[in-house]
C-alpha cells in the first residue's frame, strides 16, 4: 500500500500456499484501492482464480495478451494507444496477478513493454505496481510436447525480469487454523513437505513414494470411480 500511495512501483511476489489467507489479502487490497476511486485491475492465469478476486477476469482478456506467444520474439498486448483497455493500464495504481506461476514467462515481458509503451514510462511496467502471486510447487507452464528443460525455461523464474522481483511470504495455514482439523493440518504438511522436495526418493527409480495416509490408494479406474461415486447407477438422482 505505501508504495501505490507514493506511485514508486516495483515488482513484488506474492509466496502463499493454499490455504494461508492469499484471496483474503488481495481482496482487503483491492477494496482499499477501489474505495478511494482509484482504479486497481486484477487479473488471473485461470478462469476459477479469477473468480475468487472481486471484478477478476483472465490475464488473456484482460490484458489483451496474444495466444501465440511463442511465435513472437518480443511480444506485446494487442491493445491499441487509444482503446478502452490502454486507458484502463495508464491509469490502474496496481494490477493483481494471481496463478502466475502458471503463466508463461513471455506473457509477463509482453505486458512489462506494453505498459512502458503507453504510460510513456521506461522504468518496470511503466512504474506501475505490480504484485504477482502463486506457488512454484504447483503446476508449472504447460508446454506441449516439451521436456522439463522447457518447463523450467518457460518459467516466470526464467526471465530477466525475476532478478527485480521483491518477495513477500504466507506461512500460516488460516484455513486449517480456523477449522482447527488436525487431519486438515497433516495434509497440509504433507502437501508442503511434497512441493519442497522433503520426500525420500528411491535410489532405484528415481522416483517419490507417498506416505500410507495421504490418501486412499486404487489399483484401477473403475475402482476409483466406486470409490469417488458409490452405487452411482442408484445415487445418481440424489442430491444429498
Amino acid at each position: 500500500m505505501k508504495v501505490v500511495d507514493d506511485g514508486t512501483g516495483g515488482i513484488y511476489f506474492f509466496d502463499a500456499p493454499g490455504g494461508t489467507g492469499k484471496t483474503f489479502v488481495f481482496s482487503l487490497i483491492l477494496a482499499t484501492i477501489r474505495s478511494r476511486s482509484q482504479i486497481a485491475l486484477a487479473v488471473a492465469c485461470s478462469g476459477i482464480a479469477a473468480t475468487l478476486l472481486e471484478g477478476g477476469r483472465t490475464a488473456h482478456s484482460a490484458l489483451k495478451l496474444k495466444m501465440n506467444l511463442l511465435m513472437v520474439d518480443k511480444p506485446t498486448c494487442t491493445t491499441t494507444k487509444n482503446s478502452a483497455t490502454a486507458k484502463l493500464m495508464r491509469e490502474c495504481k496496481i494490477i493483481i496477478w494471481d496463478e502466475c506461476t502458471m503463466a508463461h514467462k513471455l506473457a509477463l515481458e509482453a505486458v512489462d513493454r506494453t505498459m512502458k509503451d503507453l504510460r510513456g514510462n521506461s522504468r518496470r511496467f511503466g512504474g506501475a505496481m505490480i504484485l504477482l502471486s502463486g506457488d512454484f510447487r504447483q503446476t508449472l507452464p504447460v508446454i506441449p510436447k516439451s521436456t522439463a528443460v522447457d518447463e523450467i525455461n518457460a518459467c516466470l523464474k526464467s526471465s530477466f525480469l525475476w532478478w527485480h522481483v521483491k518477495k513477500l511470504k504466507l506461512t500460516t495455514n488460516m484455513r486449517v487454523g480456523l477449522q482447527n482439523d488436525p487431519s486438515a493440518a497433516e495434509f497440509s504438511r504433507q502437501l508442503l513437505a511434497l512441493g519442497n522436495g522433503h520426500i525420500p526418493i528411491d535410489v532405484l527409480t528415481g522416483l517419490i513414494s507417498f506416505p500410507a495416509n495421504f490418501c486412499e490408494f486404487t489399483s484401477s479406474k473403475e475402482e476409483l470411480i466406486t470409490k469417488v461415486f458409490p452405487n452411482i447407477d442408484v445415487n445418481y438422482n440424489n442430491l444429498d
